[in-house]
């Protein structure tokens, strides 16, 4: 593990694979660094940088201070101390929470280009009536910490519904431990819920926005909607792939990006 350290005093600790161009890897929702593994050998030619999010991991010190109307704000200064420290322009290609987060770095820092597969955005319909965040601090405060966290999987993850739940957690590498950063993901979702897409987002670099079709529909509408508020972007949606695309099918995409890359 590498660290760096802004000016302010914000640490960032992150891993690094490969040489080449930068190519800063955002995960998303409850996964941890592990989730990159296997996209990194796919990025044959880039250098993979692999950060912690703040409050997922080696930053947990500071999660009971952060409000929900600071973790994207917090996560975006993150990344940029990250940005800065690099010798030259790097890539962003952020999952979920992650695509949100490297949207948003993107609009306030140089960066070559951006990736980002499903990013964590409601649509407006979708999130008038979005309530993870309640239910699930709900379950917490009654010392449900495990149900909590299974309805943000079931919402999240699998909205189309999951024939075995458990059997499906048994399997899940970060399950119970990750029962410990409930209210981190409480005050993620509190953010989601929050933001609006703008119409216009004011990002110079060029973005390749990513969905699958075996995704939640609301995420696949965002997508879209993404798409259109990005002065520069290409949308590409991958049959029969999920929510879960970089890790589940980490060759298809990466050939994508690396295509949209070389040609941008």
């Amino acid at each position: 593990m590498q660290t760096t350290q802004s000016d302010a005093g914000i640490e960032v600790t992150y891993e690094r694979h490969g040489d080449g161009p930068p190519l800063i890897l955002l995960h998303g929702g409850m996964a941890p660094t592990e989730y990159w593994q296997p996209v990194v050998p796919h990025l044959d030619g880039y250098a993979a940088i692999v950060p912690q999010r703040p409050g997922f991991g080696t930053c947990l010190d500071d999660r009971a201070e952060t409000s929900a109307d600071e973790v994207l704000a917090r996560e975006v200064e993150y990344v940029r101390t990250l940005v800065d420290a690099l010798e030259e322009e790097p890539i962003l290609f952020g999952h979920s929470y992650g695509a949100l987060t490297a949207i948003e770095t993107a609009t306030k820092a140089a960066v070559a280009a951006v990736v980002a597969y499903e990013p964590a955005i409601l649509p407006d319909d979708y999130r008038a009536d979005a309530d993870l965040a309640d239910r699930m601090q709900t379950l917490i405060d009654a010392g449900k910490r495990r149900e909590a966290v299974k309805r943000y999987v079931e919402q999240v993850l699998h909205p189309d519904g999951i024939d075995d739940l458990d059997a499906w957690l048994a399997e899940w590498p970060v399950w119970p431990a990750c029962t410990d950063l409930a209210e981190e993901v409480v005050r993620m979702n509190r953010a989601v819920e929050r933001y609006r897409l703008p119409s216009s987002l004011a990002v110079a670099a060029p973005v390749l926005v990513l969905t699958g079709t075996d995704g939640p529909g609301f995420l696949r509408e965002s997508a879209r909607a993404t798409h259109d508020a990005l002065p520069h972007s290409r949308l590409v949606e991958f049959d029969g792939v999920s929510h879960s695309g970089p890790a589940e099918a980490p060759d298809v995409i990466a050939a994508e990006i690396d295509s949209f890359l070389r040609t941008r």
